[in-house]
């Protein structure tokens, strides 16, 4: 089912989350792909955490700048802000480093995802595709966590697990944009038609405003784009949010 566009829309999908469980591997991420559903969902009572595998340390041109002690520092800082701005209290890193989780052992990395399955108890676990969006290999490799921690989980308490999306409207309509700014490396992000995703919300301004907002506030990442673009164009372009029902 796909379901645009409006307050009313938009607070209809969140309520139907539950308790929302995202894992993402990078500060800022969470934003970007669930945002304005994390703000509805707090706004419908219901508990929001936020689960992230890095600092993101190294996510910086100019490490001399930003060594990654201090850049983690200033991410971590600027998370707990953004997340602020949609009322989300609850989040929890994993530690590992940015960049190399990969190398991480993967019972290691499953097992704790599992452990905060099972204390959350989430009706919804939101996370990257199999192809991480953007073909990030801290991003697939987190989405491979996730499942494999949801299907961990006692027979009958499994938690809805849904992987952000794009549709094919989607990439057809900001094709031009993605490719000004190298947004997806060649043959991403992956395109769904309608038909196969659990939904997709254009956000209605009180919640984009409150995404961007959130957005902003990890200006160390997001300040350059948005410069670059012009900021109706970034609210235009991250203003749908879209998730597909993960593989059985």
């Amino acid at each position: 089912m796909t379901t645009t566009a409006d307050a009313g829309a938009a607070a209809e999908v969140a309520a139907a989350l539950g308790t929302v469980l995202g894992v993402w591997a990078h500060p800022d991420d969470e934003v970007y792909l669930s945002g304005g559903l994390m703000a509805a969902a707090v706004d419908a009572g219901a508990r929001v955490v936020c689960v992230t595998a890095t600092r993101g340390e190294r996510g910086t041109p100019d490490p001399g700048a930003w060594p990654p002690a201090r850049l983690a520092a200033l991410r971590d800082a600027e998370q707990a802000a953004s997340l602020a701005v949609l009322g989300v209290t609850d989040r929890r890193h994993l530690g590992y480093p940015d960049g190399e989780c990969a190398a991480v052992p993967t019972d290691d990395a499953v097992g704790s995802l599992a452990a905060l399955v099972a204390e959350i108890r989430p009706d919804t676990v939101l996370t990257f595709g199999p192809d991480g969006t953007t073909g990030h290999a801290d991003h697939r490799t987190v989405s491979a966590w996730a499942t494999q921690a949801v299907r961990r989980s006692e027979p009958g308490r499994a938690p809805r697990l849904l992987y952000a999306a794009k549709t094919v409207a989607w990439c057809d309509r900001f094709a031009p944009l993605n490719r000004a700014i190298d947004a997806f490396p060649p043959g991403l992000p992956a395109r769904f038609p309608a038909d196969q995703v659990a939904f997709e919300v254009v956000l209605p301004d009180d919640l984009l405003d409150r995404k961007v907002a959130a957005l902003m506030a990890q200006s160390s990442q997001v300040a350059p784009l948005v410069e670059a673009l012009g900021e109706d164009a970034f609210r235009t372009w991250v203003a749908t949010e879209c998730f597909r029902p993960a593989a059985p």
